[in-house]
């Protein structure tokens, strides 16, 4: 084997063995996936880095026999960060580095770098089992939904991170927006967002936005830009999905036939079982006329309008209370409410993935998972999604 092919399967493992796995699968897919971003020399370098953020001096302790100097070190840890393969922040005054799994992570950062082969082999991965179960396998999930401010009700007492306004207000300056990968990915594939045609509907904020403006796949904009921009994302029905996490690094606006999340959401028997929500939808059966605006609304095919009884239905197994249902009701029949137990997320990313990696499953925990699948979808007679 070659010592350049060495170097994508060390990378492999290594991202393997980090909060957010990254499996090898039989199509050999994620090793092309590295090739894309990583060099070989980079890929060497991106196995001295941990899902930890360490300063230049530390990561030079393991990747000093790669490089002849720090400050060669520094100018390709920059670079690779710049092609999205690894991610810094400035922390306590000084700069940091750290490896970042696959989604979410490097694959958004490829923003203007989506070639047809690329888009080929990040489908044929993330369609394969053995990423789905790990992916699925976290303690937490990387992201949470949110509902639409005009969801929300006085009585619901919506706490600040679950308030998308005060997320914005409440974070640290550079703001971004950015296209949508997910969109762009779609169109690039020829099938264009149905809900929007706008391409710019994802912001980062503080250190996420400053990396987003350092690759230049994003624009720096004003707290005011991004609180209009964020108006019309919720006017046209898109899903507010920020990080997992008190403290919002990224807002995604997501739509349900382009967003790689809700797509997966559509392939769990019980997709609420791996989601964070603190919300969920219900319907006044009285008030109900069975018009079907919800069952269109819905990115996630959670509300329907069954035949039989003319009046919309609400899957709570599916249902992840973003609440874009029910500003647009003519009857005003549908409203959120709050689950009994509020979940609350971690602080930080770095908290968020220290409980992930704390949780971390084994060949046996993953098991469980694919066990639990297969139940779920005979109990909820959805074994068409076994296939």
């Amino acid at each position: 084997m070659e010592q350049d092919e060495r170097a994508y399967i060390r990378l492999q493992r290594h991202l393997d063995s980090q909060a957010v796995g990254f499996p090898a699968t039989r199509s050999g897919a994620e090793k092309r996936i590295l090739k894309h971003i990583f060099s070989p020399h980079e890929a060497e370098i991106a196995t001295c880095l941990t899902y930890k953020l360490e300063p230049l001096e530390r990561v030079f302790e393991r990747a000093g026999h790669l490089v002849e100097s720090s400050e060669k070190l520094e100018e390709l840890l920059d670079r690779i960060e710049k092609k999205g393969g690894i991610e810094s922040k400035v922390k306590d005054g000084k700069k940091r580095y750290c490896n970042v799994p696959l989604i979410v992570g490097m694959f958004e950062f490829q923003l203007g770098r989506l070639t047809p082969e690329f888009l080929k082999d990040i489908d044929e991965y993330t369609s394969d089992r053995k990423f789905g179960i790990e992916f699925l396998s976290t303690k937490l999930p990387q992201m949470r939904t949110i509902p639409i401010e005009k969801s929300i009700q006085p009585q619901h007492n919506v706490s600040t991170f679950d308030e998308v306004a005060v997320l914005l207000q409440q974070a640290e300056a550079p703001y971004a927006i950015f296209e949508c990968i997910c969109r762009q990915k779609k169109a690039l594939g020829g099938t264009p967002c149905r809900v929007t045609d706008r391409k710019e509907t994802c912001f980062a904020v503080g250190s996420m936005a400053q990396a987003v403006l350092r690759s230049g796949i994003g624009r720096e904009i004003t707290l005011d830009e991004s609180m209009s921009i964020l108006e019309q994302n919720q006017k046209q029905g898109l899903v507010l999905q920020p990080s997992n996490t008190e403290k919002a690094e990224f807002i995604c606006s997501c739509c349900g036939c382009c967003c790689g999340m809700l797509g997966m959401q559509k392939f769990l028997p019980k997709p609420l079982d791996f989601w964070a929500s603190n919300f969920y939808a219900a319907v006044d059966a009285d008030a109900c006329n069975g018009c079907g605006t919800c069952e269109k609304r819905c990115q996630v095919g959670a509300a329907s309008v069954p035949e039989q009884k003319k009046q919309s239905s609400i899957d709570l197994n599916r249902c992840i209370g973003c609440g874009v249902c029910i500003p647009t009701c003519p009857k005003k029949a549908i409203a959120l409410h709050k689950k009994p137990i509020e979940v609350r997320p971690p602080q930080t990313k770095e908290d968020l993935y220290d409980i992930i990696m704390s949780h971390k499953k084994g060949r046996l925990g993953k098991l469980k998972v694919t066990g639990k699948l297969v139940i779920d979808a005979i109990r909820t007679g959805q074994t068409h999604l076994l296939k």
